[in-house]
């Protein structure tokens, strides 16, 4: 079955699909959209920059949520039943493309139209008949594009938040933490962003236009490798029974590096982001349950309202691109030592739903890390849902991550302390981190050096040399063995300091 999507209003079919090719390789070499950038083709620097929409159910029909992502480590299939923008479409100025003869693909977007989009700015002179959108006119105006290589991925982010796209609704400077740039210093960019509050956009055409193809269930195979895109757990379960060794793609945040830069080849491959079943959120006094599908953008508001330090936390996952694609279960399901929610929610207490086409089991979290790159993950089991107790009036919690840059980079150190604390002494504790072993783990000796001692700042000491015994981290590029456990005991040392009222604003500042 061919991959369907909307491109400036009209359906692209792609069939013969590699599972594995890239949105961005196939707007610069397939349809000629060279205005869609390649910087890092990791997901870091936001020069590939695109809009995703999806309907959106929320408000009742008739809209499009858009989502910014990076087209460098999107997959083709992963677009289907979506709708797609690029730098060109804002300028109704879609760029020709080739047939794809040869190629199986059948494409054709000459003379695309351009929907409803804002009425362009007036045509800059020497710059041909394209009219200017206004970000693009305001970017020109304010010199915020020197060599130029990084603005449309500026201009595409700055045009997700003028629209209200997903997770969007933060500071220029947030919005922007994905993308980066080598010549402007940031300032031009930023008064650029701040100049523009609000584009109208007129989705409700191109909203029907997704209700007729977004229901279709996608598959197919290319040189022998089968793909699929399921759009419920049912049918997700019967095909892992089937392909039991079939590789579960969700944002393709971590997968899309093993392509662009590993090289590898994935084998069958089922995508996730379409199953309906996985998005679910629900709050109730007693928890927070999380289906694994649920975007990191997306769960930031919920993650915020359990503790803020979570919802910090989620803030600095990465650019907004990448938490826009990227979920909380993928996070989890990958058992990354250094993936940053999982030592925050094993310290909160989190348990985790398996699925199959047996049925389902639960266990805690922290059971679910076995060694690295080893998870209690049995043949035909998908991670369906996490569910995180909120935390009772004695809890005394601290989340913090440690990193060489503030913004969108893998931490050096992930530590979450959960204490109780009920008349001055500490009766329970659950302290996890990432970055200090193979796998996200709990810190027992640490724990137990606080259960049944007062919360004093001698206790807090006793626990943070207690630590040395509880890990054996490595020397990587991050940082020394050294540095991590006098990191991670230091964090334990925060957690007092907040909670005496000390100023720390300075080692909050310092926090990367």
């Amino acid at each position: 079955m061919a991959v369907k999507f909307i491109l400036d209003g009209e359906v692209i079919e792609l069939a013969d699909v590699d599972p594995t090719a890239t949105v961005l390789d196939h707007l610069r070499y397939r349809m000629r959209r060279t205005g869609t950038k390649e910087g890092c083709a990791e997901g870091d620097c936001g020069a590939c920059t695109v809009l995703v929409g999806s309907p959106d159910h929320s408000g009742g029909g008739g809209a499009v949520q858009w989502r910014a992502v990076n087209a460098c480590i999107q997959f083709l299939p992963m677009l289907h039943g979506k709708a797609l923008l690029t730098v060109e479409s804002l300028t109704c100025a879609s760029s020709p493309s080739p047939s794809g003869e040869g190629l199986g693909w059948g494409l054709s977007s000459e003379g695309s139209a351009c929907g409803k989009a804002p009425p362009p700015a007036p045509p800059v002179k020497g710059r041909g008949e394209s009219a200017l959108n206004p970000l693009q006119s305001v970017m020109a105006e304010n010199g915020a594009s020197q060599c130029g290589f990084c603005t449309p991925g500026f201009v595409m982010s700055l045009y997700g938040r003028a629209i209200g796209a997903s997770g969007a609704d933060m500071p220029v400077a947030d919005v922007l933490a994905g993308n980066l740039c080598r010549c402007t210093g940031y300032g031009p960019i930023l008064a650029a962003g701040e100049a523009v509050d609000s584009l109208r956009r007129d989705d409700a055409a191109l909203a029907a236009q997704l209700a007729a193809i977004a229901g279709e269930s996608a598959s197919g195979e290319w040189q022998g490798q089968r793909w699929f895109a399921p759009k419920s757990c049912g049918e997700l379960a019967a095909l892992l029974a089937d392909y039991p060794d079939a590789r579960l793609v969700a944002g393709a945040t971590d997968v899309g590096l093993w392509v662009t830069k590993g090289l590898r080849s994935l084998g069958a491959v089922i995508f996730l982001g379409d199953v309906a079943d996985l998005s679910g959120i629900e709050e109730t006094d007693e928890a927070l349950t999380i289906g694994a599908g649920v975007r990191y953008a997306d769960a930031h508001p919920h993650f915020a309202r359990l503790h803020p330090d979570l919802g910090e936390l989620v803030r600095r996952i990465g650019g907004l691109q990448v938490r826009n694609a990227g979920t909380v279960g993928g996070n989890v399901a990958n058992g990354s030592p250094i993936g940053d929610g999982p030592p925050a929610l094993i310290a909160l207490g989190a348990e985790l739903t398996l699925r199959s086409a047996s049925g389902r089991r639960t266990m805690p979290l922290k059971d679910y890390f076995l060694d690295y790159g080893k998870q209690d993950r049995q043949p035909g089991e998908f991670v369906e849902s996490i569910r995180i107790p909120r935390p009772g009036p004695q809890a005394v919690i601290h989340i913090a991550k440690l990193s060489r840059r503030f913004d969108s980079d893998i931490s050096a150190v992930c530590g979450a302390f959960n204490l109780t604390v009920e008349q001055g002494t500490i009766t329970a504790a659950r302290v996890a981190f990432g970055g200090m072993a193979a796998t996200p783990r709990r810190a027992a000796g640490c724990e137990a050096a606080l259960v049944g001692q007062p919360f004093s700042e001698a206790t807090i000491e006793a626990a943070a040399e207690a630590l040395k015994a509880d890990y054996t981290p490595l020397d990587d590029v991050r940082g020394s063995s050294a540095y991590r456990l006098e990191a991670a005991a230091n964090l334990l040392r925060r957690l007092w300091l907040r909670e005496q009222g000390t100023v720390i604003s300075v080692l909050e500042a310092l926090d990367g």
